[in-house]
């Protein structure tokens, strides 16, 4: 009985990894590549016909909109996974025990953090997984792992080998705390440099299909000759993959990765 209760345990906490992403984010960008096929097949060929031939790029689209969550989400368990361990490495230098640190970092990420955020979910899996006698060094591997979070799998190896080897918990909790909190600012600095530029990304993105607009709002007519005929498909394709190529290149060159 005990050990089909440690296997429900463990298979709780091994679940749902992709919990990162949402459902109502998820159903967001579905949403959004459907309008974009949309929005492609009426700019470039004035034919709801072209949106199987471009399901490519709502596939492409969903792709990228999903990396980008995951990095989101990986930028925000790492920063509340700072002050997490932050409130372990007090709570050890006031005499408690490493399994008690966990729990009563749990309180404190409660009241920052509040019961649905992702680091409150991470350390009740925990809290979860001690009460069942479960290994602490391999929860926390796994979390690094379902995370995704390089921070946090580095210190789930250090973590592991120090408490192995007898090491000094709490300063090397301090330690990492103090290096994602240096990785932080430096990722804060980044961003600032370069969210005038993804605005201006943004803007460019939708430049042509602003002057597509304004051209057939005032000159009706004017790009007839480039649809429902095989050159016109061919000079559309043509362009379509020039646009895209170019909004591909802007995102590699504003995305910094630290």
């Amino acid at each position: 009985m005990m050990k089909n209760l440690r296997q429900r345990v463990s298979d709780f906490l091994e679940a749902d990894r992709n919990k990162a992403i949402q459902p109502k984010d998820r159903l967001r960008y579905q949403i959004a590549g459907i309008f974009l096929l949309i929005l492609l097949a009426s700019f470039f060929y004035r034919s709801l016909w072209a949106i199987p031939f471009l399901s490519p790029f709502y596939f492409l689209y969903c792709n990228e909109s999903k990396k980008l969550l995951e990095k989101k989400y990986r930028k925000e368990i790492t920063l509340q996974f700072k002050d997490a361990i932050l409130s372990l490495a007090v709570s050890m230098k006031a005499g408690y025990s490493v399994e008690n640190a966990f729990r009563q970092a749990y309180g404190d990420m409660l009241i920052l953090y509040g019961k649905e955020s992702r680091i409150c979910q991470e350390f009740y899996r925990i809290i979860v997984g001690m009460g069942n006698n479960l290994v602490l060094e391999g929860m926390l591997q796994e979390l690094g792992k379902r995370s995704g979070a390089e921070d946090i799998q580095e210190f789930a190896e250090v973590f592991a080998a120090a408490k192995r080897n007898g090491g000094n918990l709490t300063e090397m909790m301090e330690k990492t705390a103090a290096i994602i909190s240096e990785k932080v600012e430096t990722e804060k600095e980044i961003e600032v440099l370069l969210s005038a530029r993804r605005m201006e990304q943004r803007i460019m993105n939708i430049v042509p299909f602003g002057i597509l607009l304004y051209i057939n709002m005032t000159s009706a007519g004017y790009f007839d000759v480039l649809y429902h005929n095989i050159a016109g498909v061919l000079i559309m394709t043509v362009c379509l993959g020039a646009y895209l190529a170019a909004i591909m290149i802007s995102m590699k060159i504003v995305n910094i990765e630290v």
